[in-house]
């Protein structure tokens, strides 16, 4: 949890013009030496590890936990970044560098590093490159996002502790209750709603 704290520490520290290296001076010098940077690869980039974790369970064995399983953790964990980052967005009510609203944290930074961590407690005893590949695509997405723009460096750091936090918080949770075989099996399928619309449902026996 250290690491987590740690940024989203940071991130509330650099808020505006605060610290020694604060949000307003990465505006500035991203003003000055990126001026007419621009991208959308940051909308894309924070979802390729993905292409990992489903190609890791084709090829490997004697993964950390089976494919529906992960799914199950990695829906979780999604689901309590998302609880964490947007009431926090309507509550700190931060301007973004652009002028949009709600920059307090950054979504896709968070995301990102939900998805970067989550394979990191999935493969890193396979390899470490894995974690360090994954880590490496979270963190360019933060720096994207500031390039592009989108945020500021508060809104990366926090967003980054905050997707940490919230996969270590779904598998602290998830080792209480499997403590003795007290969740026996979790699956994911997929179903129609009533609506029409395709979505997930999630069965779990304890």
């Amino acid at each position: 949890m250290i690491p987590s704290v740690a940024l989203i520490g940071a991130g509330i520290y650099t808020i505006g013009g605060r610290g020694i290296l604060s949000s307003r001076d990465v505006f500035d010098y991203r003003t000055k030496a990126f001026p007419e940077f621009a991208t959308d690869a940051d909308d894309f980039a924070m979802l390729a590890p993905l292409v990992g974790l489903y190609g890791f369970n084709l090829i490997s064995s004697q993964n950390r936990h089976e494919l529906g399983r992960q799914t199950l953790l990695l829906v979780s964990a999604g689901a309590l970044t998302s609880a964490l980052v947007w009431p926090t967005k309507k509550l700190t009510d931060i301007e973004r560098p652009n002028e949009k609203p709600y920059a307090f944290p950054s979504g896709h930074t968070a995301y990102a590093f939900t998805i970067a961590t989550f394979m990191d407690k999935e493969f890193r005893h396979k390899s470490p490159w894995v974690s360090v590949a994954s880590y490496g695509i979270a963190g360019a997405t933060g720096v994207l996002r500031v390039l592009n723009n989108a945020h500021w460096m508060s809104d990366v750091l926090a967003g980054a502790g905050v997707g940490i936090l919230s996969v270590n918080t779904v598998y602290w949770i998830h080792a209480k209750l499997t403590e003795g075989g007290g969740l026996n099996t979790a699956t994911v399928v997929p179903i129609m709603l009533p609506t029409g619309h395709m979505g997930m449902a999630v069965a779990i026996q304890f």
